[in-house]
């Protein structure tokens, strides 16, 4: 694969239940870009993500550029809310160490004692900030979402943009 690249995807297929869900998809992605996958609901888009991660059986190829660290931020996990986690345990769920839980927790805008809140009391424009810097952890060159705007307000809607946008700029991320 060029040094360009981060992924080739040829024609790639997924059936699910006997049923196709994605047919002959190809498009290449560049280390920097910001790609947007758009469609209604039940047009493949979690699916697509889940079987570029390599969760999903598929024909076709999906290469990845070698050795690339991949950050994955899903739509919602609805039952984490009634967990009683609060963020640091969270994070530790994933072995992440203290002072790397501290600094990407910065990095969406969140102060250091931040971290001892129950995920159950935040907002749900906090804890889809929560989740982006769950996908942080490791230090990704490539940042996957899952429909990061799912069940939040207009004006969390704006800030998770501009943190996206700052993200992609600050850490280098496709």
């Amino acid at each position: 694969m060029e040094s360009d690249f981060v992924l080739k995807v040829k024609n790639l297929n997924v059936i699910l239940d006997h049923q196709s869900i994605i047919e002959s998809l190809s498009f290449e992605v560049k280390r920097g870009d910001a790609l947007t996958i758009l469609g209604p609901n039940g047009a493949g888009k979690s699916v697509l993500l889940r079987t570029l991660l390599g969760l999903i059986p598929h024909g076709g190829e999906i290469e990845w550029a070698k050795a690339i660290k991949i950050g994955y931020v899903p739509q919602r996990l609805p039952f984490i809310k009634d967990i009683p986690l609060n963020i640091e345990d969270f994070f530790n769920l994933k072995g992440a160490p203290e002072k790397e839980i501290e600094a990407i927790l910065n990095s969406v805008g969140f102060t250091e004692d931040f971290s001892r809140k129950k995920i159950g009391d935040l907002s749900s424009g906090q804890f889809q900030r929560v989740l982006i810097a769950w996908g942080l952890v490791g230090n990704p060159q490539v940042l996957l979402f899952d429909e990061p705007m799912t069940g939040v307000d207009i004006t969390a809607e704006e800030t998770i943009y501009n943190l996206l946008a700052k993200l992609k700029e600050d850490m280098d991320l496709t």
